[in-house]
């Protein structure tokens, strides 16, 4: 497969999304720890050790190499106003290629900052970088709890359709729970050469 890089820095009208630099983990793990509580009812568990900066530059630096390779791609949410900080994530996994050409969508957005658009903005930016020829998926799948409603909504707006509920889909806040799952497809979707 012959892609062009996946760009590296995206920006918007608000934001900057950042694939991301070792120089980042203390402003990583500082969002992390800020919003430990808002994300508990939607992530995995996770070790005290997560929070340290330590944990997240060896996390930014996997991220790094994945992004590299092409195997995934994160980006780190910080507002154009303040470069410094970083407000949420948007990480596309499980890149697979062959016949599916498809990977998962997870993202996060700082409690402050929801009710301002900025996660459809940023998802708005990331979601049209994954769908150009650089990256060139087809399909996008994204899970979220039924009791996420403004999630729900983010992905609605953004026109990922409803494919099914997903019975104890993931063990989040202390039990398996069931999860709505959702995707877009790319109407621009090039064949590659080798198909």
């Amino acid at each position: 497969m012959d892609l062009t890089p996946t760009r590296r820095e995206l920006t918007t009208g608000r934001l900057c999304l950042q694939a991301g630099h070792e120089g980042l983990a203390v402003a990583v793990a500082d969002f992390y720890r800020r919003n430990r509580r808002h994300f508990a009812p939607w992530d995995p568990p996770t070790p005290e050790s997560f929070y340290t900066p330590a944990t997240q530059a060896e996390r930014i630096r996997l991220g790094i190499k994945a992004f590299a390779e092409g195997a995934a791609f994160r980006y780190w949410i910080m507002l154009a106003a303040e470069p410094d900080r970083v407000i949420g994530s948007i990480h596309f996994s499980q890149i697979a290629r062959g016949a599916f050409h498809s990977c998962v969508l997870g993202y996060a957005l700082d409690q402050h900052c929801q009710g301002q658009g900025y996660m459809h903005e940023a998802l708005s930016a990331a979601i049209d970088e994954m769908f150009s020829p650089r990256v060139n998926l087809h399909r996008i799948q994204a899970a979220y709890r039924p009791e996420n409603k403004r999630s729900g909504a983010v992905l609605a707006r953004l026109g990922f359709r409803h494919e099914g509920l997903a019975r104890d889909y993931l063990f989040i806040d202390g039990a398996w729970r069931d999860h709505h799952l959702t995707a877009l497809t790319n109407p621009l979707f090039t064949e590659p050469a080798d198909w």
